[in-house]
């Protein structure tokens, strides 16, 4: 069993950067693709961004491109979604999610992963 826990959520003001983690725990996810997902009130879980197991691919949303920045820290156990440019329409839940499936096209949608964290709360002001 994987343990996902997110951190770093919090209220910024549009423009200003936030920096998520995941931590993981119950046994290395070095072997594991590892995704960002968020949740708006009302709203479906959407796909933000994805890294492969070795880190030398990563994958993002159209909406966030350019803006965000997904990395991991294998030795920490440890996947980060740096946050820049925020905007008020990236207000939602961010969850983490861990996937064993090497099948990148998989990857996009929540039914691909096996492990999910709690969820960690971003709210940006305009």
């Amino acid at each position: 069993q994987v343990q996902l826990v997110e951190s770093g959520g919090g209220l910024v003001q549009a423009g200003g950067a936030l920096r998520l983690s995941c931590a993981a725990s119950g046994r290395s996810v070095s072997s594991y693709a590892m995704g960002w997902f968020r949740q708006a009130p009302g709203k479906e879980r959407e796909f933000v961004a994805v890294i492969n197991w070795t880190g030398t691919n990563t994958y993002y949303a159209d909406s966030v491109k350019g803006r965000f920045t997904i990395a991991r820290d294998n030795a920490k156990n440890t996947v980060y979604l740096q946050m820049n440019s925020l905007e008020p329409e990236d207000t939602a839940v961010y969850y983490c999610a861990a996937t064993r499936v090497v099948v990148a096209s998989t990857w996009y949608h929540p039914n691909g992963y096996d492990y999910w964290g709690q969820g960690t709360q971003v709210t940006v002001s305009s």
